[in-house]
């Protein structure tokens, strides 16, 4: 009897401890995937919803440029300052220190001055003087963060930023920015703060960060985070009200979702109202950083994302597979696939692929049943009638009385025998033989 209250209460200690070493700590972090449960005599999983930790997306970017020819430096070129024509430095591609790549946009210098990307000059005024940048990574992402773009010139008189879903084949607009927004694009100029919960998702022309002449102003943001903050409050304190809000309006969690960006120039910053024909070396772009900052998009099936052949993909878990998680492995067809949910706060669920009716016997149970019962508490199928001498959720324990043969695989019929305790007066033994050495998923 006391042997049996104390492995009662061990149990019951090793479960809460396991539970609050992986709880998470802070409402809506969802970092882990599943979690060894103990029971009275069996161990399971307890599966949660999970997602990747943020990282600098930047790291992992492939960019384009249209027109492919607009970089400065083939043939070298004369470029001067805004604020004086006649204090000029040269752009040559020849020469490392001379020359303005666009890997220089987001290397590790950041806003050093002499590492940025620049576009030739407005040489061919009156055409206009127009590039797209394209940033990309194969991979769906969720941003999580404002994108910053720094300047090394003055910040654009105008320009659009554009966001795809479906890997550059379409695009739409993310916001306007604009030195007049009602006689560039016929908008009324806005800023974020003039939102709210029912127009977050509304696309606006602002007109803030359009003053880029000025040796101050050379930062410009799309701002995630103020979007975040209609829900989850000024600070941030209560993202579990946010993740409620992605999870159940689909519009809201496209829009913090991207494939691709898409950054369009469309006139340098000038200064004045007017362009000066004499001095059109003064008028070109160009960026010294870019900031985005997000998490691979794994529909709440993985804690982490890996590159593979120059590929990020996410190390799916819950029996899913493929670049987002987005489809069930094979013979884990049980039920239709489903991303994970991020309610009931704080852990969200699960939706695991289930094992296909077929595979369950064989596959959760090692041969030793042919019949299973899905448990909705514990998102898991359970082994019913186990066979063979064995016990347990999926039949992977030895009956009282049987102990493991260490000969047999775990899907023999004879893995759990008990001649030894054919004897009464070896009994003891085989208690202990059964409670300290059995048979245990490997």
């Amino acid at each position: 009897m006391y042997l049996s209250r104390f492995l009662s209460l061990h149990a019951l200690w090793v479960t809460v401890s396991s539970v609050m070493q992986h709880y998470p700590s802070v409402w809506g972090h969802y970092d882990v995937c599943k979690t060894q449960i103990y029971m009275d005599e069996d161990k399971i999983w307890d599966y949660t919803a999970c997602q990747p930790e943020a990282i600098d997306m930047m790291k992992h970017v492939k960019v384009n440029l249209e027109p492919p020819n607009i970089t400065c430096g083939n043939p070298p070129e004369t470029f001067c300052g805004m604020g004086n024509p006649y204090m000029c430095n040269e752009c040559d591609a020849t020469i490392d220190e001379l020359a303005h790549p666009p890997e220089l946009m987001f290397d590790a210098e950041g806003r050093h001055p002499y590492t940025f990307w620049q576009s030739t000059t407005w040489k061919g005024y009156p055409k206009p003087l127009q590039v797209n940048i394209t940033l990309f990574w194969n991979k769906t992402v969720e941003l999580t963060d404002n994108i910053v773009i720094t300047f090394e010139s003055g910040r654009p008189d105008l320009m659009i930023l554009e966001k795809s879903l479906d890997y550059g084949r379409t695009w739409q607009p993310y916001q306007y920015y604009a030195t007049d927004c009602l006689n560039a694009f016929n908008m009324e100029p806005k800023t974020v703060r003039d939102l709210s919960q029912q127009t977050v998702l509304e696309i606006i022309c602002t007109e803030e960060y359009s003053t880029g002449y000025m040796a101050n102003s050379k930062i410009l943001h799309f701002e995630i985070k103020d979007r975040f903050a209609f829900f989850a409050g000024p600070r941030l304190h209560n993202m579990a009200s946010l993740y409620g809000q992605l999870d159940t309006t689909k519009n809201l969690r496209d829009f913090f979702t991207i494939t691709d960006l898409r950054i369009r120039l469309l006139r340098p910053a000038t200064g004045e109202l007017y362009v000066d024909p004499q001095h059109m070396t003064r008028y070109f772009y160009a960026i010294s950083d870019i900031k985005v900052v997000g998490r691979c998009k794994c529909n709440l099936h993985a804690t982490g994302c890996k590159v593979e052949n120059k590929k990020l993909l996410c190390e799916c878990e819950h029996n899913t597979t493929g670049p987002d998680c987005g489809k069930c492995k094979k013979n884990y067809q049980g039920r239709p696939w489903s991303p994970g949910s991020y309610l009931p706060i704080p852990k969200g669920t699960a939706n695991i692929c289930m094992p296909s009716i077929s595979s369950i016997g064989n596959c959760e149970c090692f041969g030793h049943s042919n019949r299973c019962s899905y448990i909705d508490l514990l998102s898991t199928f359970i082994c019913v009638s186990c066979k063979h001498n064995t016990r347990g959720y999926h039949c992977q324990l030895c009956r009282l009385g049987y102990y493991r043969n260490a000969s047999a695989k775990l899907d023999d019929e004879n893995v759990c025998i008990g001649q030894l305790c054919s004897n009464s007066g070896v009994f003891v033994l085989c208690l202990f033989l059964a409670i300290w050495n059995p048979l245990v998923l490997k």
